[in-house]
């Protein structure tokens, strides 16, 4: 795999890795790149007509450079029911496994120049009893981004995520904050610390706002772009 990718990791569940990578994803179109978005595995999907859909694999679809990529390459494995990946995918009587991903990736990858590849709750969220959501990062041999729930407790889990990271021989590029606790109590000393702390530079803060549109935060994510950039260079 080339580093034409980059994942979206989080320090956990619920801290707007999908609203971060779309806003990746519009922060890179606005550069001029082709750039589309992808969600390999998702619990918690819809069943409609089309069959089962996720929201977030959805929004990663819609924020995507036209023309719009197939679903079935933006989001391979849907599984119903919303819970740990693994269990999601043993009630489907269905089993996560790489190759499968690596191919849906690398017909996205065809002709665009940038994906940015989502995963799932955090860095060792399990989608297997064997396979965890890091395995998605190493698979595909991407760089990192790391994006930090800016919420109490932030400090502890961003700095095990890095490490964990690190001990797993992936590269971390950055890391995004986004603030998911607009009460929180000193965040500016809080960002300070972070980047005092994370041994890879901050790319960007989203900012808390009601209704929030990822488009409209791309430009907080110039020093993201200018990463990826240098890091396919």
């Amino acid at each position: 795999m080339t580093a034409r990718g980059v994942f979206i990791a989080g320090t956990d569940t619920g801290i707007g890795k999908t609203y971060a990578s779309c806003a990746l994803l519009h922060a890179l179109r606005g550069a001029g790149v082709d750039a589309v978005g992808m969600k390999p595995v998702a619990s918690g999907c819809e069943a409609t007509p089309q069959g089962l859909r996720n929201a977030d694999a959805l929004a990663l679809q819609a924020a995507s450079a036209p023309p719009m990529p197939s679903y079935a390459l933006v989001n391979p494995v849907a599984l119903a029911e919303a819970v740990s990946p693994h269990l999601a995918a043993r009630a489907a009587g269905v089993e996560v496994t790489l190759p499968p991903l690596r191919a849906a990736y690398a017909a996205l990858a065809a002709g665009r120049e940038r994906v940015v590849v989502e995963g799932v709750g955090g860095w060792l969220a399990p989608l297997s009893d064997t396979l965890p959501a890091s395995a998605l990062a190493s698979g595909l041999g991407l760089p990192v981004i790391l994006v930090v729930g800016l919420r109490l407790g932030c400090l502890n889990h961003a700095q095990l995520s890095a490490r964990a990271i690190a001990a797993d021989g992936c590269r971390l590029l950055g890391w995004i904050g986004n603030v998911v606790d607009p009460t929180m109590a000193r965040l500016d000393d809080n960002l300070d610390t972070l980047r005092r702390l994370l041994p890879a530079p901050c790319l960007g803060v989203l900012d808390f706002a009601p209704d929030r549109e990822p488009a409209a935060q791309a430009l907080a994510l110039a020093r993201a772009v200018a990463a990826l950039r240098a890091a396919a260079a």
